[in-house]
């Protein structure tokens, strides 16, 4: 895990950072790098309107990564306080790795729950020497590389529900979740998901940790299978409304199918991913070149978040979800991933200020997360501009852009992303396990 130490009198809000630069074979300790605030500047028509305040203040930070100890110390009252007790949005942080007690710092600033995926733990695992000594106690018990890779990710999802499980029990389930997936090689098989599924449940055994599936057309109905059998998801890797509006009625098809008299434990959170749209809608213009398709750019991720809100309020309303809610059932929240800025004209808090709202999560790495508590303004903002988003998914259409495409190619690329950081990991556990076998030779 990574600390930032205060370097300017300006900074009142430490967080942690784990930015690693080290490469994936490379077990060492890491050293100090420093830590950039992206720029915040930006032309009015690069972006979607936003209406938030942006503090220009740009204190310097030092990520300090530590293998074995924590180093934070407790922080001041933050804006994440004020997002959760005023706006009813939970800020969760996206990353996880060793040593699980650095997220203590993180609680205290006000984070209320993490998310972990295989490209997360491929670099904790791959970046530090902190996993060493299990690692070479499974292989020498005679575990093969990929058991072994869940039982080093087990143990830290344990420890981390460990240290969110007083929120958990604080908000009677409705908070303090820590997400753990499944082997992202089977996204395309349907059973196997679900299999896979109850084993992470059983072998994690914590009441606050989620299953993450992806939101694959194969995975769809596993969300439904895992779901009536009494276990809580997070749904990832949605990237249009359509697939989303399917898991909606995943969760609510499985809460139906599960027989239970009591769906109060039964939770999920649906993975929202926005970046990564503007991403690849943002070529997709600039490959069209007019200034219609020009002036486009950084708003449609936003846009389509801002219409999946509407869906949302829509899906969790009337009769069907009345007769769900007499049995205990909770609304399955949006959570906003992918809210990193990929392109630094655009503000760096772009993909979590204009989302706040209640009864949902905003799920951020270290950048996003740094910037929001330095700079950013609290206050609801997910359903300020909805005809203004309806004009641009409208415009963005007309321009020949299919959302559903758009869908489709980010899902197989974030499906193929966390496969490559999957495969990856388990090719350099295998070769530091040859290495320790060689060393004991």
């Amino acid at each position: 895990m990574a600390t930032i130490s205060k370097l300017s009198s300006n900074l009142h809000h430490p967080l942690l950072s784990s930015s690693h630069p080290n490469s994936p074979s490379s077990f060492s300790n890491l050293s100090f790098i420093p830590f950039h605030t992206p720029n915040r500047s930006s032309p009015p028509s690069a972006v979607l309107r936003l209406r938030f305040a942006i503090k220009l203040s740009t204190p310097s930070f030092l990520v300090r990564c530590s293998a074995s100890a924590g180093n934070g110390s407790p922080t001041k009252r933050t804006t994440l306080h004020d997002l959760y007790e005023r706006e009813g949005q939970s800020p969760w942080y996206d990353n996880l790795c060793r040593p699980v007690t650095d997220l203590i710092p993180l609680i205290e600033t006000g984070v209320r729950g993490v998310t972990s995926n295989p490209a997360i733990f491929q670099k904790a695992i791959s970046s530090s020497n902190a996993y060493n000594d299990q690692f070479k106690e499974l292989v020498q018990s005679g575990k093969d590389i990929e058991n072994a890779y869940w039982e080093l990710v087990i143990k830290d999802i344990q420890d981390a529900c460990k240290l969110f499980e007083p929120i958990y029990d604080q908000t009677d389930g409705a908070d303090g979740y820590v997400s753990v997936e499944v082997s992202p090689r089977l996204a395309d098989d349907t059973q196997g998901t679900v299999e896979a599924a109850k084993w992470l449940h059983k072998v994690v055994d914590r009441p606050n940790v989620y299953i993450k599936i992806p939101a694959t057309a194969a995975c769809v109905p596993s969300i439904k299978d895992t779901i009536s059998l009494g276990i809580s998801v997070n749904v990832t890797l949605i990237f249009s409304l359509a697939r989303y509006e399917g898991v909606i009625d995943a969760y609510l098809d499985g809460l139906e199918a599960s027989g239970l008299s009591d769906l109060s434990r039964v939770t999920s959170v649906a993975s929202f991913f926005v970046s990564r749209v503007d991403t690849l809608i943002d070529k997709m213009l600039e490959k069209i070149g007019t200034p219609e398709a020009l002036d486009l750019r950084g708003k449609a991720a936003v846009a389509q978040a801002a219409l999946a809100y509407q869906l949302y309020q829509k899906k969790f309303s009337g009769p069907r979800w009345e007769a769900l809610v007499k049995k205990g059932a909770k609304k399955q929240r949006l959570l906003w991933a992918s809210t990193s800025v990929k392109n630094p004209a655009y503000p760096d808090t772009l993909y979590v200020a204009p989302l706040i709202g209640p009864d949902t999560v905003s799920t951020m790495p270290d950048q996003a997360l740094q910037a929001f508590v330095d700079h950013g303004t609290v206050g609801r903002t997910i359903d300020s501009s909805v005809s203004e988003a309806e004009g641009i998914y409208s415009a963005l259409e007309k321009l020949g852009i299919g959302w559903s495409q758009v869908g489709d190619q980010l899902e197989a690329e974030g499906v193929d992303s966390f496969k490559k950081s999957f495969d990856s990991l388990l090719d350099t556990l295998q070769e530091k396990a040859n290495s320790l076998k060689l060393a004991s030779m």
